[in-house]
C-alpha cells in the first residue's frame, strides 16, 4: 500500500512537472514573440523619425510640422512625394486631401522657385488648418487649399461620395497627383474616383502618388485603374503603409 501511494505521488509529481515545463516553453514563446513584435515596431518607429528628420533636413523646416502618426500620411510616403517633386519640379499638383503633405509640397514648389499645390479637402476645419499652418511656414503662395465637400460621384453603374472637384481651376495638365483621401469610412473604394475624375488630365510622364496601397481596398482599387488605364505603369514604394505609384507614358 505504501509502495502504491508513493508510485501514485511520483507519478502525480512527474504530470505536475511537465504540465509546469510546458507552461513555461509556452511562457517563453510568448515573450520570445512579444521582443521580436517589439524589436519589429522600434526598427518602423526608428525608420520613420529617420524620415522625418530627412525631410526637415532636405526642406529647411524651421518650424515643426503637424502629426505625422494615425490617420496622417506617414514620413516615408511625405519622403516619397518630396524626392519627387523635387526631382521632376511639377508646375501643377492635384492633391486628394490636405495636412502635413500640403506643407510638403508647397515647400517643394517654393524651393523649386515655381509650381502650385491645389489640395481638395472636404472637412472645412481642416482646410482652415492646412490653410494656417501655410501661412505659418510661410507657403501660402505655393499651395491653395480648397474646400470641397462630398458629392455623389457617378462612374459607370456605381456612385461614391467624393470631391466636389469643380473647386479646381481650370488647368491645362496636372504633372502630378497625392492621394490620401477620402477616408475610408465614406464607403467601399472610397478613393477610386480619383481616377476617372483627375487620370485624364494627367501631363505626360505625370505621376500618381497613392498612399496606404497596402490595405485591401486600396488594392482592389489599383487593379481597377491597371484595367480602364492601361497606359499608366505602376511601381511601389516600401513604405509604412504601402505607396504605389502610377506614372503616365509620354503616349495617351
Amino acid at each position: 500500500m505504501i509502495v502504491y501511494a508513493a508510485s501514485l505521488m511520483y507519478l502525480v509529481s512527474v504530470g505536475l512537472l511537465l504540465d509546469l515545463v510546458h507552461k513555461v516553453r509556452r511562457v517563453q514563446r510568448i515573450l520570445v514573440g512579444l521582443y521580436d513584435l517589439t524589436q519589429e515596431e522600434s526598427a518602423r518607429l526608428f525608420r520613420q523619425m529617420e524620415a522625418l528628420q530627412g525631410l526637415y533636413i532636405e526642406l529647411g523646416f524651421t518650424k515643426s510640422l503637424p502629426c505625422t502618426r494615425g490617420w496622417a500620411a506617414s514620413p516615408d510616403f511625405l519622403m516619397e512625394l518630396a524626392r519627387h517633386a523635387l526631382a521632376e519640379k511639377p508646375k501643377v499638383v492635384v492633391e486628394c486631401s490636405s495636412g502635413a503633405s500640403t506643407l510638403i509640397l508647397a515647400k517643394c514648389m517654393q524651393k523649386n522657385g515655381a509650381g502650385k499645390v491645389y489640395s481638395l479637402e472636404h472637412d472645412p476645419k481642416y482646410a482652415q488648418e492646412t490653410r494656417a499652418q501655410l501661412e505659418r511656414h510661410g507657403l501660402s503662395e505655393y499651395a491653395d487649399v480648397l474646400y470641397a465637400p462630398l458629392n455623389s460621384f457617378t462612374a459607370g453603374q456605381d456612385t461614391w461620395q467624393w470631391y466636389v472637384h469643380d473647386v479646381l481651376p481650370p488647368l491645362a495638365e496636372i504633372d502630378m497627383i497625392a492621394i490620401d483621401g477620402p477616408p475610408k469610412d465614406t464607403g467601399k473604394l472610397a478613393r477610386y474616383p480619383a481616377g476617372p475624375a483627375l487620370f485624364p488630365r494627367l501631363a505626360p510622364f505625370g505621376a500618381v502618388f497613392l498612399d496606404d496601397s497596402k490595405r485591401e481596398d486600396e488594392r482592389a482599387i489599383l487593379q481597377r485603374w491597371k484595367e480602364e488605364f492601361p497606359q499608366l505603369v505602376e511601381t511601389h514604394r516600401d513604405c509604412e503603409k504601402g505607396c504605389a505609384v502610377l506614372r503616365l507614358s509620354a503616349q495617351r
